[in-house]
């Protein structure tokens, strides 16, 4: 045992004890920074799909709604369609608008009907302008004329 120890270069069996516990706890750091590079590794992986499936996410919806504005749903209606529109996930370009056009069939309401709106306010209110001018007549006597004639009261010239 002390030959064994000369030759190695430690001077009692203490020293080589502390000095194999000092290898094996750096190989379990070694090991654990392993660990650690290999979970880092997993979690990028893991954000990358989230993300991956996130951008597919929205390129749906984006394929969806650009299938109910091509038949003419817009603004609450467009978003009132998203919601019924029914579609499996993986349904590719054809179905798509096929389920769109079979929704437009069923409420014909969110598409392309738009919605009434106000007539404009009559003449001489704010929102309506100005009242229409009235044409002054070429001739003096020429509105009475005109008058007399449609009530048959003067013949033609």
């Amino acid at each position: 045992m002390k030959e064994l120890l000369e030759q190695t270069g430690f001077p009692d069996a203490a020293a080589l004890a502390a000095f194999i516990q000092d290898k094996k706890q750096a190989e379990a750091d070694a090991l654990s920074e392993l660990e650690r590079r290999e979970q880092a590794a997993t979690d990028k992986e893991q954000a990358a799909i989230a993300r991956e499936s996130a951008a597919a996410a929205r390129e749906r919806a984006a394929q969806c709604r650009a299938a109910l504005v091509a038949l003419g749903a817009t603004g609450a209606d467009l978003a009132d369609a998203e919601q019924l529109l029914a579609v499996p996930d993986d349904a590719d370009d054809q179905a798509l608008t096929e389920a769109a056009k079979a929704l437009a069939a069923r409420r014909p309401e969110l598409f392309g009907t738009p919605r009434e709106t106000a007539p404009a306010a009559p003449g001489g209110s704010p929102a309506g302008g100005p009242p229409p001018r009235r044409t002054a007549p070429a001739k003096p006597g020429a509105a009475g004329l005109e008058m007399a004639r449609r009530r048959g009261y003067v013949t033609s010239d």
